[in-house]
């Protein structure tokens, strides 16, 4: 996949140069400095050799077929040289020029021509506006990059050409090989779906790192990576995810679902480890390429001063990582070994006088505790400290172990040679302790998503007929919601409860109705043109009898006359007042990327203020619903407070599924609220008191 991409036999570079300065110069002479072994032919009409290679006037003059074109010339020559391109066979092409979408409309109208030429001949494009690729193991380095990484297991992906080479510089600094480099451009073509794809199946990539601005298909994004991490970890930075520019939409769950939840859901569904910081990204890249996997159990913090190892132990506690409880026979042994000052518990400190052998003997005892799963070792300079020997003692112990061992060495001059003994010896090196804690942080999440096990979706029984009609009968009226009483019933279709209520469209009905549902009863106004009831007056809850339920009404249409004069009104909705519970919210929206995300949360009227909330990317399986119910600041209310019951958790966690089923099959629903879901004891249920469900095309 993508074969003449990484491992082409010959190269044309299309617009070689024989002037230093020029990108058609630096591609080509990359190519030679970078070993590559096969044919290489530059093409440029005015020239007769380029870099001791002899010149061709034109793809088609080249007397053997060409597996990759590097194509540098001018953007509104590139489709005539695409074109000749594939009449030749040629089937995959690097366009490094720029002048393209990025640059207006024009620009537009030519990269959509150069994509069509292309596939007319079958041909595959990387770019245009880019970079170039680098493919270590095969030394191909189509690039204007400044120079070639080394060979290793790293594949990186950018959409940015800058950030692309600050990643080439970094990697060559902490002496981190690279597999492959993909600079994507414009994404005319190839995208990141193809590269995590050609990846998943290469057995030499060991990690993937990725840069993205913008992920060209959501859906598809979620499948590859999904497919991927189960054998490689994806670690990615994002930019252009705020919710700055997320469209305006009348719902509770749109309103908070905006772009950056979308990617969040959608990265957390495929086990995407997100970096949030260009130094993060580097920082798990290295981690993650050179240690393996915590197993599971505890860290151990190893250190010759106790400042670092407060902060240390507060960042575990921040991430959440576990720290060990190392064993009395681990503790004795440590007694034996260490001075009577040191602390023998997890952080162990040594002291600040540790040489090499005592941060080695303490390395040995605790590496090879049972509850030792991962360890930070601290080193701060001082006088007597031996740098370079304590690097080497690491290196030999965790080989020793097996251990997964980070290294945070504080300093700069003092430790520099130090540090560069761990990177030759494949142990992380952070500056400050926090780092390396949320480094050990992503992986240990990463192995349990890993560990976690593969289930699909609960089938929910849905009456799809229910469900269609009130659709249907919503897009004939050309309303883009469902009214309140459809939105009830399509909600009882999928499972899920509901109180009695009917209609009333005058006095008179308010009090039939009320005595068929039962009191207590609350009403709600029933208008097309209120969203949100509490907002204008327009609920009334708790109505013992008739005579309160008639004044309610009286008093629920005067004060909506008062503040929507020009409101359509269809009367009140009379509905059974549901007994006291927990009141969260369940909501959908589509995303038009990555489709439907769930969202849950506190409930009520506060949703929005407080935003205690948490999405997840449909179809939501059981195991997700549950996460979402625990990750809410206000989980401990639901779990049982102050004495209080638990709520029924499963109640909430099987409502999810069955709003997650229901959005993933109706494309036509856009937004969904069940805003409160009243929540009862353990074993006593969930019901939609209120369910808003929006619709469009």
């Amino acid at each position: 996949m993508l074969e003449e991409f990484f491992a082409p036999r010959s190269i044309a570079v299309v617009g070689a140069s024989r002037d230093p300065e020029k990108v058609g110069y630096a591609v080509l002479e990359n190519l030679i400095g970078g070993g590559f072994p096969g044919a290489l032919y530059p093409v440029n009409p005015k020239a007769e050799e380029i870099l001791g290679r002899t010149c061709y006037a034109s793809v088609s003059e080249i007397p053997e077929r060409v597996d990759l074109a590097v194509v540098v010339v001018p953007a509104a020559a590139c489709r005539e040289v695409i074109e000749e391109c594939g009449r030749v066979g040629v089937r995959a092409a690097v366009v490094i020029s720029a002048g393209f979408r990025e640059a207006g409309p024009a620009g537009q109208a030519l990269e959509r021509e150069l994509v069509q030429s292309a596939r007319e001949s079958g041909m595959r494009i990387l770019g245009p506006n880019c970079l170039g690729l680098i493919a270590t193991r095969t030394k191909v380095n189509a690039s204007f990059a400044p120079f070639m990484p080394a060979p290793g297991k790293i594949s990186f992906l950018s959409q940015s050409g800058a950030l692309g080479t600050a990643i080439l510089d970094w990697a060559a600094d902490e002496g981190i090989g690279l597999g492959h480099f993909v600079s994507l451009g414009n994404k005319s073509d190839i995208t990141e779906v193809d590269l995590v794809e050609a990846w998943g199946q290469d057995p030499e990539t060991g990690v993937v790192v990725g840069y993205l601005e913008a992920v060209a298909d959501g859906r598809s994004f979620v499948r590859a990576v999904g497919s991927l991490v189960r054998r490689v970890p994806f670690i990615a930075l994002t930019a252009g995810s705020s919710d700055a520019g997320a469209r305006a939409v009348s719902s509770h769950t749109g309103s908070l679902a905006g772009s950056r939840a979308a990617y969040d859901a959608a990265f957390r569904k495929a086990g995407v480890v997100r970096a949030h910081t260009v130094e993060e990204l580097f920082d798990l890249a290295e981690g993650f390429a050179r240690q393996p996997l915590p197993r599971r159990g505890g860290t151990v913090i190893v250190t010759n001063a106790g400042g670092p190892a407060i902060l240390a132990t507060d960042a575990c506690d921040e991430y959440g990582v576990e720290l060990a409880s190392l064993s009395t026979e681990t503790t004795r042994a440590l007694q034996e070994v260490l001075p009577a000052a040191a602390s023998v518990y997890n952080p162990v400190d040594i002291l600040g006088d540790a040489p090499a052998e005592r941060y080695a003997e303490a390395l040995r005892l605790v590496l090879a505790d049972p509850a030792t799963a991962s360890a930070i070792v601290i080193l701060t300079p001082q006088a007597t400290t031996e740098a370079e020997a304590v690097a080497r003692a690491i290196a030999e112990e965790t080989e020793r172990s097996g251990v997964t061992t980070l290294a945070v060495f504080m300093g700069a001059a003092s430790v520099s040679a130090a540090v560069v003994v761990l990177k030759q010896q494949g142990i992380p090196e952070y500056a400050f302790p926090e780092r390396a804690v949320a480094t050990l942080s992503a992986m240990t999440k990463y192995r349990d998503f890993l560990d976690r096990p593969i289930s699909p979706p609960p089938e929910v029984a849905i009456d799809r007929e229910v469900v269609r009609a009130a659709i249907d009968h919503a897009r004939q009226a050309r309303r883009t919601f469902i009214t309140e009483s459809s939105a009830q019933r399509i909600a009882e279709a999928c499972g899920i409860p509901s109180p009695r209520s009917g209609l009333a469209r005058d006095l008179g009905a308010v009090r039939v109705i009320a005595a068929e549902v039962g009191y207590p009863v609350a009403l709600k106004i029933a208008s097309p043109d209120i969203l949100h009831k509490s907002d204008v007056g327009g609920i009334e809850l708790d109505l013992p009898d008739a005579d309160a339920a008639e004044a309610a009404y009286e008093r629920i249409m005067g004060r909506v006359q008062q503040r929507m004069p020009d409101a359509r009104i269809w009367g009140v909705t009379v509905q059974q007042q549901l007994p006291p519970g927990r009141e969260v919210i369940i909501g959908a929206n589509r995303d038009p990327n990555f489709g439907p995300i769930v969202m849950f949360g506190l409930g009520g009227i506060y949703v929005e203020i407080l935003k205690d909330v948490t999405f997840r990317l449909c179809p939501v399986t059981l195991v997700e619903a549950r996460e979402m119910i625990s990750e809410i600041r206000a989980a401990g209310l639901l779990r049982g407070a102050r004495g209080a019951p638990p709520a029924d958790v499963e109640a909430v966690a099987d409502v999810i599924c069955r709003v997650s089923a229901l959005v993933s099959e109706f494309e036509e629903i856009t937004e969904l609220d069940i805003n409160p879901l009243v929540v009862g004891d353990r074993g006593q249920g969930a019901v939609a008191a209120d369910v808003r469900i929006g619709i469009g095309g």
